[in-house]
């Protein structure tokens, strides 16, 4: 990692995380000890193979598992250590989610689709002002259906950004889409992250997609197996897919 002195702060702390589902008579460990520091307003991919504990750990920083042992620190508090109703007031707050599939509701539009996560925080990003930034100020009438599906995920974008959230996770977030739609929606969240200071910890299969991220951590059998520091991170189209 880089010199104390010279790193971002630690915005996310992860101390010995370890999960272990327990199947039947079979314990199956998934994490197995991690350690691992991510930095304020930084754009962080977490890279590992289908199996390797990204997902797992994602959710472990988005509070939406818990650890079998181990401490999930943001800021000054420790995530995994949260009643239920403080983990749902952080969960609505603070993160803001990204999945692979979107998850929009059929039956809202654009713009409703946005609305919906701005009921739940103080101080929400109107969901006009949401649906341009991710280059949708025109499709806020139009219903999941009619739209493609990058236009959708970048609805789903602007759904979590709309929460000024200080933490915004997003599990694999071009798996459902071909290449150049990839490609957009890879630069507006890099876009995010430089122009609004959003704090982005991405997950991806992907090693390519690493490159534009300030920061890698590299999983494997649910351990930390690299962090590597990338201080002149690329674009999308530079990438070498």
């Amino acid at each position: 990692m880089a010199d104390s002195g010279k790193a971002p702060q630690a915005q996310i702390r992860l101390v010995d995380v370890r999960k272990t589902y327990t199947m039947g008579e079979v314990e199956v460990p998934v994490l197995r000890g991690i350690d691992a520091e991510l930095y304020k307003g930084q754009f962080t991919v977490i890279l590992g193979a289908s199996g390797s504990g990204k997902s797992t750990l994602l959710n472990m920083i988005g509070g939406i598992d818990s650890p079998t042992s181990g401490e999930v620190w943001f800021d000054d508090r420790d995530v995994a250590q949260l009643s239920d109703r403080d983990l749902t007031e952080y969960r609505r707050t603070s993160v803001g989610f990204v999945f692979q599939f979107y998850n929009l509701v059929p039956s809202l539009t654009a713009y409703e689709n946005v609305e919906v996560s701005t009921e739940v925080v103080d101080d929400p990003m109107d969901p006009r002002e949401a649906l341009e930034k991710v280059g949708l100020g025109d499709r806020i009438d139009h219903f999941p259906a009619q739209m493609s599906g990058g236009q959708q995920q970048r609805v789903a974008i602007a759904r979590a950004l709309a929460k000024n959230p200080k933490l915004m996770l997003c599990d694999e977030p071009t798996g459902a889409l071909d290449h150049e739609t990839s490609i957009l929606v890879l630069n507006l969240l890099q876009k995010l992250n430089r122009d609004l200071g959003t704090t982005i910890v991405m997950i991806t299969h992907a090693p390519p997609i690493a490159e534009m991220a300030n920061w890698l951590i590299h999983i494997g059998d649910g351990k930390v197996v690299e962090t590597k520091e990338n201080k002149q991170p690329k674009t999308a189209e530079e990438l070498n897919w």
